[in-house]
């Protein structure tokens, strides 16, 4: 049997602590062609589950949690208890498949199976149907979540984005079996000492990142109306842009795909703001910015390798391209500070103390309010290349967030062949405009673009050679 580690465990100890958080992440998967016949679905789907265990392993917590969650296998695991069909209400449109995908997260995960679900949605016009995959987040992260999308389609995983993308180095990891397994303070402190000497040339970058990331989790952001406790219903609205466009933006302005994107949600926040009245200030948007750490390398399963920075997103820059050159700045600032270098440390330290003590500092922290994040911003790499199920092509792949820590709005953003796509869930009082929001992320990029033509074709005119004279 396998334990859980910390972080997997503290998504289950979070949403245990509150009753109205719900810690599955989705994908929304559009598909031109009918819709299969039950039967065809569930053989193929029975037959390609075989290659990822998990799916098939429960979690079994122990009396008074004297060490951490084990995954173990389902003894009544069958497939029909996770693959389920719904209809869309007519027209089929976006806006009613986006509703139906909101309904369908707000439902938690049933503990006593394995903790996923699959949805097939039918109703949506000119021959299409939908797939939406819910996962919890305890079982991946939105990397191994998109991967294991790809191993059931017909090709199998393939190539990812993930594959070219520079991963930090984490510090070693500790011995299997070690995580929780002993409550001898001796083992304990053995164990902390043992972490930080792995991580020696890290610490002073991991102390002062450590220190800046504890504090601006306290500091309190100001006021808006994007920010406060959520309750269980949820909105949902996506928006797909062209990677193309998004790549001459960076190449005008030297910046990477996520500063751009997170550029672009900015935009879509300021508009907001701007509509309900407020005047955006320059402490408005702190956001939670997961860093991948996952190298090229890491092995196929399915686990969690993230890190995390906490930058303010420059919400109060009215101009775009100012407002861009400022997230760059500030990403690069947290990076270089070790921001997120201080993560896997810090995650192999709680791995060396006793469980109990870490679950019950995981519901505490959940149960105290959340003053400082305002809304959380994940940037996934997708397949290259198109997915097809059961000989139908995936016209869209649409990332569905969670939302969490007390925060009214979370984006996600996960590349699919040419294509950028944002998902964006919220609060469902808070957040009728949600719509709106996507809308404004996809202006913002516009805009973005409109400036970087612009700035081409100056610098084209500039370097053409002028005619001599005879």
């Amino acid at each position: 049997m396998e334990q859980l580690t910390t972080t997997e465990a503290s998504f289950l100890e979070a949403e245990d602590a509150d009753r109205q958080m719900n810690l599955a992440i989705g994908a929304l998967a559009v598909i031109d062609g009918p819709t299969p016949e039950r039967d065809d679905l569930i053989t193929t789907l029975s037959q390609r589950l075989a290659t990822i265990p998990r799916l098939t392993q429960v979690v079994r917590k122990h009396t008074l949690e004297v060490a951490a969650p084990e995954w173990v296998d389902d003894a009544n695991f069958h497939i029909t208890h996770h693959v389920h069909w719904a209809a869309v209400p007519p027209p089929g449109n976006d806006r009613e498949l986006f509703r139906a995908v909101a309904d369908l997260m707000e439902r938690r995960l049933d503990r006593d199976h394995p903790l996923w679900d699959c949805w097939v949605l039918d109703g949506l016009p000119d021959g299409r149907w939908a797939a939406l995959l819910k996962i919890h987040h305890c079982l991946a992260d939105g990397v191994a979540a998109v991967r294991m999308l790809a191993m059931i389609s017909d090709a199998g995983p393939g190539a990812t984005f993930a594959s070219e993308i520079h991963a930090i180095k984490e510090t070693p990891a500790p011995a299997p079996g070690s995580s929780g397994l002993s409550l001898n303070p001796l083992v304990w402190s053995k164990g902390m000492w043992r972490v930080s000497v792995a991580g020696t040339k890290f610490a002073s970058q991991t102390v002062r990142g450590a220190t800046e990331f504890a504090a601006g989790l306290v500091m309190p952001a100001a006021g808006s109306s994007v920010k406060g406790s959520a309750p269980a219903m949820r909105r949902y609205s996506a928006t797909r842009l062209s990677l193309n466009d998004v790549e001459t933006i960076c190449d005008a302005y030297g910046v990477t795909p996520n500063d751009v994107a997170l550029a672009a949600i900015t935009d879509g926040y300021r508009a907001a703001l701007t509509r309900r009245g407020h005047k955006p200030r320059r402490n408005y948007l702190r956001t939670l910015v997961p860093v991948l750490v996952r190298s090229p390398d890491a092995p196929e399963g399915l686990d969690i390798r993230v890190s995390a920075t906490l930058p303010y997103l420059p919400i109060e820059q009215s101009d775009p391209v100012k407002r861009l050159r400022l997230i760059h700045s500030r990403l690069n600032r947290l990076n270089s500070g070790g921001e997120r270098e201080a993560e896997s440390p810090i995650v192999r330290v709680t791995e060396h103390v006793p469980f109990m003590l870490s679950a019950w500092t995981v519901r505490l922290l959940t149960r105290l309010p959340q003053r400082s994040v305002v809304t959380l911003a994940t940037n996934m790499p997708g397949p290259r290349h198109r997915l097809q199920v059961l000989g139908r092509p995936v016209e869209r792949l649409l990332p569905v967030p969670p939302i969490a820590m007390h925060s009214r709005t979370v984006v996600n953003m996960l590349s699919y062949v040419d294509e950028l796509a944002f998902g964006i869930t919220g609060d469902y009082d808070a957040t009728p405009d949600v719509d709106e929001l996507t809308q404004g992320v996809k202006l913002g990029v516009a805009r973005l673009l409109a400036r970087a033509l612009s700035r081409n074709r100056s610098k084209a005119k500039r370097s053409r050679p002028s005619a001599s004279a005879n």
